[in-house]
């Protein structure tokens, strides 16, 4: 009798969602294989007084995760692959990335259609520097207020009249059946999303062979085609969430085609990027795309 899987996955009910979602699949397609979920509270769920970027990026979502699987507790841990820093800690790996879901972002109003329906100087909710930064661009009246917590945390503080409007992911809403909550979609060419968004990865000890088998069977390859050229790009930029980066790569046959944004979150000013490249080479756009950024005068937007 195999001894049981366990998955690390932090205690928001979008991680449990995904995560249950991950231990399905891996049941149905390993017969007689136990699953289990080990939840843990990771310090990005518990210092919500504070924005990403002051209390140390989204790593903070991670580390605890990590550790329990060094300390033999847990097999593999879930994440949203858009909170997973660029560079992983030595002695971890990607062992699956499933394919994406809507990578578009969701405006979501009790009130109003989208964004250009919004009031002069509107509340609207986002702690995201990258979303703050488009909105800015989009509409430089705006009062932009910082918005953290879990998914079911930000839908209250909307309802309870804090906020006109709130950005969120729309793969988010989706996963947890909120899809009635999505007054407009936000969505590429014109609103890019953040690098790898709407994508669940998997995390394993680097050397541990047999849960990596397991995990092949989740493994997308277009996903990790396009979402390997947007991490590119932003490690190139020395991208974290202290910066405002967009990226989205799209497979058009055999070619790979991305498109970038920098700006800042305090004028909404920025530069684009976009370029093309084969397929099989998507780190290499990735790191092409953002030369030209930098060739743009984007090194004056990452600090």
């Amino acid at each position: 009798m195999d001894t049981p899987l366990r998955i690390a996955t932090r205690k928001s009910p979008l991680a449990l969602w995904q995560s249950e979602h991950v231990a399905a699949r891996l049941r149905a397609a390993h017969p007689g294989l136990e699953v289990v979920l080990v939840p843990m509270s990771t310090r990005g769920d518990e210092q919500l007084d504070r924005s990403l970027a002051a209390i140390g990026g989204k790593g903070l979502f991670l580390k605890e995760l990590e550790l329990a699987m060094q300390r033999g507790e847990a097999d593999c841990a879930v994440h949203s692959l858009k909170d997973v820093p660029m560079e992983l800690e030595p002695g971890f790996a990607l062992a699956a990335v499933l394919e994406r879901a809507d990578p578009a972002d969701a405006f979501v109003s009790n009130a109003f259609d989208g964004i250009d329906a919004l009031p002069r100087g509107a509340v609207v909710g986002t702690s995201s520097l990258r979303r703050q930064a488009q909105l800015r661009a989009r509409r430089p009246d705006l009062q932009l207020r910082d918005l953290r917590g879990n998914v079911n945390t930000r839908l209250a503080r909307l309802d309870a009249g804090e906020y006109d409007a709130i950005v969120l992911a729309c793969a988010g809403l989706q996963r947890l059946g909120l899809d009635a909550r999505i007054r407009a979609r936000l969505a590429p060419p014109a609103w890019l999303p953040a690098p790898a968004q709407a994508v669940v990865a998997v995390e394993t000890l680097a050397g541990d062979a047999r849960t990596a088998a397991r995990m092949a069977v989740l493994e997308h390859g277009p996903t990790r085609t396009r979402i390997e050229a947007e991490r590119a790009l932003n490690r190139a930029l020395h991208g974290s969430c202290h910066v405002p980066v967009a990226a989205y790569a799209q497979i058009e046959g055999e070619r790979l085609r991305l498109d970038a944004w920098v700006g800042s979150a305090a004028d909404g000013s920025g530069v684009a990027a976009a370029g093309e490249g084969p397929a099989s080479a998507p780190q290499a756009l990735g790191g092409s795309v953002a030369a030209d950024l930098l060739a743009r005068g984007a090194a004056r937007f990452l600090g």
